[in-house]
């Protein structure tokens, strides 16, 4: 009988082990369903943060991507305004026509500019700002405020609210 009691034991103990050991694997299973979980869950935010950064980069894209060809059209307008400024007040009919067509071909490259987000920077009149104007030089000009920009050596422009390029100025010094 003590051998039948023995062997009964030693069942019982294998079944134990055995639960053990199925318990071991479940406790290893729902260890690994936890660990695919987060892994998922860290992917999916991954996922998230990546359909983000790409729709920033688009948007930015499509706001600034023009910003090279602008910059080049710059010295375009540029060269308009410089022309117009040489021969506004040549007497000759001929050269006052000719101003005239130049000065609507500005007009109207300016509006064109003005469709892709350009802007120009008003600058005379207005309080020295580094944020959109390079000071070229100081002058004393009585009846203006201190760091007033008094003269414009070259217009600024601003691309969809950042900075293309600052205004060339002269800033008034009254002290």
């Amino acid at each position: 009988m003590e051998n039948q009691t023995t062997e009964e034991v030693e069942k019982e103990q294998e079944v134990d082990a055995q639960e053990e050991v199925e318990e071991g694997q479940e406790q290893k299973q729902d260890q690994e369903q936890e660990d695919y979980k987060k892994k998922f869950l860290y992917l999916a935010a991954e996922f998230e943060n990546l359909k983000k950064r790409f729709e920033r980069e688009k948007s930015d894209l499509l706001k600034y991507g023009s910003e090279k060809l602008l910059r080049a059209m710059l010295e375009v307008v540029d060269n308009l305004e410089r022309t117009l400024s040489a021969i506004k007040n040549d007497e000759d009919e001929k050269v006052k026509n000719i101003t005239i067509g130049i000065d609507m071909v500005y007009k109207l490259f300016i509006e064109s500019l003005k469709t892709f987000g350009l802007e120009q920077i008003n600058a005379l009149g207005e309080e020295f700002d580094p944020n959109f104007h390079e000071a070229m030089s100081q002058e004393s000009v009585e009846g203006k405020k201190e760091m007033e920009v008094i003269r414009e050596f070259e217009k600024g422009y601003i691309l969809n609210g950042r900075l293309l390029r600052p205004s060339k100025v002269v800033v008034a010094k009254n002290s």
